[in-house]
């Protein structure tokens, strides 16, 4: 029986090399791989700034605060995304709005997402479900008509794009997440991006409890002032270190993924019980999601391919607004987002990264059919 993992880091000896080189340097936060890794995403994404951050949500929380969120604000958001969405949000006293997603693909429905505007939205959040680009034509569209700030929930996307452009670049800023099963690891961490310098520069300062001047920067050792309320959300230098060489090499990774999702595509497209996106040249493949026919029993064959060998996992199993937080809180109750309701219900995450060999995905595919068989 074979045993495939549903992740595998693109860790190689050089990338641990350059770890134990900034830990034997002393000189562990604030070091030359943060700016290296800053500079090789903007290279890469097209961003004209980009911040290191401890991790995903403390990017999209320094976003939000840095968007200027606060008490009696809403912002919309998907039903379906990671709880971290939503308490970005809630973290500054504004309110989470929850628009219902598409059932393919886990994105938000852009016709809802405009249901739910009212004079107190200030801001909408889409997620790339996935590594599955949203419809930021539409969306930005209407943050422009409507005068709302729009910060992209990237952290399944590197690599992802929509038009030529990558996301995280069509509106105040994107926040991308480098946690062990993304596309790049740095164990915790993440990475934001904007074109804007005033909005970099104060997501640079609240990241590092609002002081107004780095290390390197200061007249004399220890001389700074805090001029405003900040948060310790940096990345330590030995964590960037672990990153750049990954940054580097993410072209080929990429390219990788994107032929083990077309082979996934490929051989999964007649099977009947599976409701499946068409294989996307703009997606970035974090994950390869199936969403399973309302007939068939998910518990089931995600036992029967963990009982061959095969990792798999769920993003994910339950809508936000209907975690008791949110729940009880808000009033949710089931029904609100029937499309969540049935994508949390039915949607399976296949391995889909770069260590895998073709057969391995074969193989993965003929014990789905025989699941659906069961």
């Amino acid at each position: 029986m074979k045993n495939i993992s549903f992740s595998s880091p693109d860790i190689i000896n050089e990338d641990i090399q350059a770890v134990i080189e900034v830990i034997k340097s002393g000189w562990l936060i604030h070091g030359k791989y943060s700016k290296t890794l800053e500079e090789l995403f903007c290279e890469f994404t097209g961003a004209n700034y980009a911040a290191t951050v401890s991790n995903c949500t403390a990017g999209l929380h320094l976003s939000c605060l840095s968007a200027g969120f606060g008490k009696g604000d809403e912002v919309i958001i998907p039903a379906q995304t990671h709880t971290a969405t939503a308490h970005a949000i809630e973290y500054t006293g504004a309110k989470p709005i929850f628009a219902d997603v598409d059932t393919i693909s886990g994105n938000i429905c852009v016709d809802d997402l405009e249901s739910k505007l009212t004079e107190k939205t200030k801001g909408i959040i889409p997620v790339h479900m996935a590594g599955y680009p949203c419809d930021m034509e539409r969306i930005k569209k209407i943050s422009i008509n409507n005068n709302l700030i729009l910060i992209e929930d990237c952290a399944h996307s590197i690599g992802t794009t929509f038009d030529n452009k990558h996301v995280g670049t069509f509106g105040q800023a994107g926040c991308f997440s480098f946690y062990p099963t993304k596309q790049i690891t740095t164990g915790e961490g993440g990475i934001v991006i904007t074109n804007e310098k005033i909005f970099i520069e104060k997501i640079n300062k609240l990241k590092a409890f609002g002081i107004d001047a780095p290390p390197k920067q200061r007249s004399m050792p220890g001389l700074y002032d805090v001029k405003e309320l900040g948060y310790n959300y940096r990345m330590t230098d030995f964590q960037a270190a672990l990153g750049v060489g990954q940054m580097k090499r993410y072209s080929t990774n990429l390219q990788i993924r994107k032929k083990n999702a077309k082979l996934y595509c490929d051989l999964l497209k007649n099977e009947d019980k599976i409701l499946l996106n068409n294989f996307h040249d703009d997606c970035s493949y974090f994950l390869y999601q199936i969403v399973l026919s309302h007939d068939v029993n998910r518990d089931q064959v995600l036992l029967y391919l963990k009982e061959n060998g095969i990792g798999v996992s769920i993003h994910y199993a339950n809508p936000v607004p209907l975690m008791s937080y949110y729940k009880n809180k808000y009033g949710y109750s089931k029904g609100n987002f029937i499309n969540a309701e049935y994508y949390s219900n039915k949607n399976i995450s296949l391995p889909v990264h770069a260590k895998l060999s073709n057969e391995d995905i074969k193989y993965i595919c003929r014990v789905i059919s025989a699941a659906l068989r069961l």
